[in-house]
């Protein structure tokens, strides 16, 4: 038979393991908006790479744009010192400059047809894959909401078990509280069933002594019986 102090104890274990789930659970929460969190980021990342891999070929672009441009200079003059010239050998190097500067000019306009047939490519891969990055972001950013509201719940309750220990530890003896802090402290649960001569804890045999102060026999005045193994509260379980 379970003494009222230890009935207590037992209350307050039950209140007390709800109590610590609502806190594993709260705890719980933040590790989990960090993950998603993490998600989120990868997909702007994403998108930035694909937005900066448009953005370096449109550079890539305009230099060979200025390029194309010093070279038309440089064709314009050579044409106008050819013009000029009376020689025939300076009007032949003139020539050979034209030549090789129209053959760069060339070169340099193929480089940009491809450059721009690759920032269209790009163009249509970044547009197509930032509305999907931007729905994984929407459903990610849904996500951390969902949990920011479990947070709050979490904490409502939490708040409600923490009142319904503080109610059940008030009527508890100063020492039995002592006893059930300073282990609960190390280990949980608290109080277990000591079935046959086993701690249902450490699952352990304790000694006769602790046997029958559980069995209600010799020292009766030790209402709170301990395995002399682990150190947890036991009580007698007849099943």
């Amino acid at each position: 038979m379970l003494t009222p102090t230890l009935e207590k104890i037992l209350v307050l274990q039950d209140r007390d393991s709800k109590r610590l789930g609502w806190e594993a659970q709260l705890k719980a929460v933040p590790a989990e908006i960090s993950v998603v969190e993490k998600k989120i980021a990868g997909e702007k990342s994403a998108i930035d790479s694909a937005r900066a891999e448009v953005m370096a070929l449109e550079t890539k672009k305009k230099l060979l744009e200025t390029e194309i441009g010093s070279a038309d200079s440089k064709l314009a003059k050579y044409k106008t010192q050819q013009s000029q010239v009376r020689k025939n050998d300076e009007f032949k190097a003139l020539g050979l400059e034209i030549e090789h500067t129209s053959e760069a000019i060339a070169a340099l306009e193929g480089q940009e047809l491809e450059v721009m047939y690759q920032i269209d490519e790009a163009k249509k891969k970044f547009t197509a894959a930032e509305a999907v990055l931007k729905e994984n972001i929407a459903g990610y950013q849904g996500r951390i909401g969902i949990l920011r509201e479990r947070e709050t719940n979490l904490a409502a309750e939490l708040k409600l078990a923490q009142a319904e220990v503080a109610a059940v530890r008030t009527p508890i003896d100063v020492a039995a509280l002592r006893l059930y802090d300073r282990i609960a402290a190390r280990q949980q649960p608290v109080c277990v069933a000591l079935r046959g001569n086993k701690c249902g804890g450490c699952h352990l045999k304790v000694s006769s002594e602790v046997e029958s102060a559980v069995r209600g026999k010799g020292d009766a005045a030790a209402q709170l019986p301990t395995c002399d193994q682990c150190g947890r509260i036991v009580w007698w379980d007849a099943a």
